[in-house]
């Protein structure tokens, strides 16, 4: 058998800055040709996993460490973090901390640049393997005018560039849309067809990555590996549930039907399942039993309308042609779709941020065209993806009153105001705290308290759950569907359908700038059609529902969600 690119053997580490260590005891070896996903938690320790393998530990991140680790045959602090990226190529979470060049194309060719690869030849390999990726029409675009899907495939493009051992990628599918993922995903297994290099993926959205098959998936939790095992052994048990990880749709699907997983089912991908005729006949039953509880909820009044808006970057080009859709008070709404498609673009036009080139922008009927953006925000709240880029205080208190403090709102006022949104958002303990203590899913709450001090009627969120575990992203998801209830309208732009499904009834479907329905969730992942024309991804409960013999897969869906919300949450 041939060694181990990667060895862990007893391997422990404590960053300098920690009072303890984030991992303990680790051993795992990483073989050549091996897919292995790694799983767990934010704060499982993953993520130092994957610093220790590409050598950011100890070069950038310096600590103690005990046991022993070897990549490519070699101890990491013994070795250069230039020599180990000839053996480990990683893609980055953070894609703008990965770009080097200036365009597109510079930015791939910096590996072979460095290696002194001829000019045409280096031409013709970023030609091919930018082409590979679906960045070929990009590469003279400078990487801050890419969308985060775009830039995701530039980082694959320039690790692909190299003849390394080992490909590590850390949340390849984080800012993509669902088709793009499953691309990537799909492109991921053809560079290891290709190149028999070893693939790490350390990733949330565990569903999205086997679409492809894996070897085995290693189960972290507080920095020790719980499992290291066969896909299917553990899809069988439960592990995943235990440990805070969202196990597949249709597996879960399946439980709530009384279905008992088995490995000889095959339940790495929906589409292998093997279910027996009663198997099959118990989801049936469970469905018949859920059917007659499906309820839909009533639209409120009106309070935002788009009519006929247009708008362009540049002169001749259109983001968004002809959209109109209206939004009712207490409605929480998505708005999705591929990668570029708009939807971002859409919410700073409600904003103000940009100005459309026609058409019209109402908040209770009234034309809001005049508005500054000052004046907007008194009405419509904007949460960006990144926390770190809204904050600008560094004690959370600071944070929260500043728009008030900006308001010219008198001091008793606005502490009763704050102390008030600091305890809604479940951050009062925390009130004298500075922002650089908390965590990501922390940092978030508090960009929406400074949000929801000033009293919107509308919230509009880029990406609330981007990057979040199941744990993080049900605490985040469970808060935002608190305020909904509280009467909060809320607008979300995202890319994770589960969250589309669980949480919002209603979706908006954007695609090359143009609206393509406006209707239920359920429907919208339901309809092959307009998961084709969207970038989507047909859910897996369509794909088990159909096997099932369920000739209404959307009811199937909304019965699905129905049940999670009433019976688990």
């Amino acid at each position: 058998m041939a060694d181990p690119i990667i060895s862990f053997q007893d391997y422990g580490f404590q960053y300098m800055a920690q009072a303890a260590p984030t991992l303990h005891h680790i051993n795992l070896d990483i073989y050549p040709g091996e897919k292995v996903l790694i799983a767990g938690t934010s704060g499982s320790g993953k993520s130092t996993i994957g610093s220790c393998i590409n050598g950011l530990i100890p070069f950038a991140y310096p600590g103690k460490k005990t046991g022993t680790l070897l990549v490519g045959g070699k101890e990491p602090d013994k070795s250069s973090i230039f020599e180990l990226s000839h053996t480990v190529g990683t893609v980055l979470q953070d894609t703008d901390g990965q770009f080097i060049g200036l365009t597109v194309g510079e930015d791939i060719a910096f590996a072979p640049e460095n290696n002194c690869v001829p000019q045409d030849e280096m031409k013709e390999l970023v030609n091919r393997v930018a082409k590979l990726v679906d960045i070929d029409h990009h590469l003279e675009y400078a990487p801050h005018e890419l969308s985060g899907g775009q830039k995701q495939r530039v980082s694959l493009a320039g690790v692909m560039v190299e003849d390394v051992k080992a490909l590590l990628f850390d949340e390849p599918l984080a800012n993509l849309d669902p088709a793009a993922g499953r691309a990537t995903i799909e492109l991921i297994d053809m560079v290891h067809e290709r190149t028999g290099a070893a693939i790490i993926i350390i990733e949330h959205r565990l569903e999205d990555v086997l679409w492809r098959s894996m070897d085995r998936i290693v189960l972290m939790d507080e920095g020790r590996i719980i499992a290291d095992m066969p896909v299917a052994a553990l899809l069988s048990g439960r592990a995943l549930i235990e440990h805070g990880i969202r196990e597949p749709l249709y597996l879960t699907a399946l439980r709530y039907a009384g279905v008992e997983i088995s490995e000889k089912m095959h339940p790495e991908h929906v589409e292998k399942l093997l279910l027996a005729e009663e198997d099959k006949e118990k989801v049936r039953n469970w469905y018949q039993a859920q059917k007659s509880q499906v309820s839909r909820r009533e639209a409120g009044e009106e309070l935002l309308r788009v009519e006929h808006l247009d708008f362009g970057y540049t002169a001749g080009q259109r983001t968004l042609q002809d959209v109109s859709f209206a939004v009712h008070k207490g409605e929480m709404v998505s708005i999705v779709g591929r990668n570029g498609a708009g939807k971002s673009t859409l919410a700073k036009l409600i904003c103000g941020f940009e100005t459309p080139l026609s058409g019209t922008i109402l908040m209770e009927n009234r034309d809001l065209s005049g508005d500054t953006i000052k004046e907007r925000a008194a009405s419509i709240g904007y949460v960006m993806q990144n926390p770190n880029q809204m904050i600008s205080k560094p004690m959370i208190w600071d944070e929260v009153e500043m728009a008030l403090v900006q308001s010219g709102m008198p001091k008793e006022e606005r502490k009763e105001r704050v102390e008030e949104t600091l305890r809604v958002c479940g951050l009062y303990p925390f009130r004298n705290w500075p922002v650089s203590a908390l965590s990501f899913g922390q940092k978030k709450r508090v960009t929406i308290a400074s949000i929801l001090v000033q009293r919107p009627r509308m919230i509009i969120l880029d990406e609330p759950t981007a990057g979040q575990d199941y744990r993080h992203y049900t605490e985040i998801m469970d808060f935002l569907k608190g305020l909904n209830e509280q009467g909060y309208t809320i607008l979300m732009i995202t890319h994770d359908m589960h969250l589309m499904l669980e949480y919002t009834p209603r979706a908006i479907v954007f695609s090359e700038g143009r609206m393509l329905a406006d209707t239920t969730a359920a429907h919208v992942l339901n309809d092959p059609d307009l998961v084709r024309a969207a970038n989507l991804k047909e859910t897996s409960l369509y794909t088990l529902s159909m096997a099932c013999g369920i000739d209404e897969p959307q009811t199937f869906t909304e019965c699905f969600i129905g049940y999670e919300q009433k019976e688990v949450r």
